[in-house]
């Protein structure tokens, strides 16, 4: 299915006025609004609620060293590739038990899922899958200028990691500072990829076109979390219709889990 087009190019923008157009961006889209995350990070979930989030997000956090594999082989020079790889290796490790994939899999079992499970992806809702997929695609479809845009949420993760961290700690009495522990490299991690994104974007955003084109692809990654978090909402709260093969509470916990027969 063919992308959308760039939104309509206007008036040439200053890099100043660049950047703040897309911070507006997420100050009006990002995912940290949505009434799901408010949810979470408010404490009104239950356990199986939060238990098919941490599920769910481990799909889009497996995939991303695979987007960034595939916009790492696009860059034309070794000064690019070095600075690029580092994200793949912040989330693959460099080892075994290591990086943010790992730490993610700690997460999922920390909320009493089994291992291997999570890593099966066969609870995984369907639309997380299509738009995650659709995320990898279009990081490898479309120009380098627009994959790298649409890495910029990072720019606002910072906050919804203080949020989320402080918010599960003070409210859910299953959460640990070693469940979460994924997010304290994110800390530092995000807020340099972002730095260096942003950069590239506003060296290389050097005509309208090309500025409506980046605007639209961080239009289109909130998008993609902004849709997961839909998806959740619907299957798991409200109208809490679970479609056919996607996960359902009690299924995939950890045997100790399981036989204690844990509930939500």
């Amino acid at each position: 299915m063919p992308l959308p087009p760039a939104e309509p190019a206007g008036r040439l923008l200053s890099p100043a006025e660049l950047e703040a157009a897309l911070r507006d961006i997420g100050a009006r889209r990002y995912h940290n609004l949505h009434p799901f995350h408010r949810l979470l990070h408010d404490g009104k979930l239950d356990k199986d609620q939060v238990r098919a989030w941490a599920l769910n997000r481990y799909y889009y956090q497996a995939m991303i060293p695979v987007k960034d594999a595939t916009l790492l082989a696009r860059l034309p020079d070794a000064s690019l590739r070095r600075i690029w790889r580092q994200r793949i290796v912040d989330h693959d490790g460099d080892h075994e038990g290591d990086g943010g994939i790992e730490r993610w899999l700690k997460l999922a079992e920390g909320v009493g899922f089994d291992r291997d499970y999570v890593l099966s992806t066969k609870g995984i809702l369907a639309a997380t899958r299509f738009s995650v997929e659709a995320y990898v695609h279009f990081v490898a479809e479309r120009s380098l200028l627009e994959a790298i845009a649409s890495s910029l949420t990072e720019m606002f993760s910072p906050t919804i990691i203080s949020e989320r961290v402080s918010g599960m700690l003070k409210n859910y009495d299953f959460i640990t500072r070693e469940t979460l522990a994924y997010f304290d490299k994110r800390l530092t991690q995000a807020p340099r990829d972002a730095d260096f994104a942003l950069d590239y974007v506003k060296r290389h955003a050097t005509t309208p076109e090309l500025q409506a084109q980046a605007l639209d692809a961080l239009r289109f990654k909130c998008s993609v979390l902004w849709t997961q978090l839909d998806a959740l909402y619907f299957a798991y709260v409200a109208p809490a219709m679970v479609p056919p093969d996607a996960w359902r509470p009690g299924e995939g916990l950890r045997a100790d889990v399981a036989a204690a027969g844990e509930a939500a």
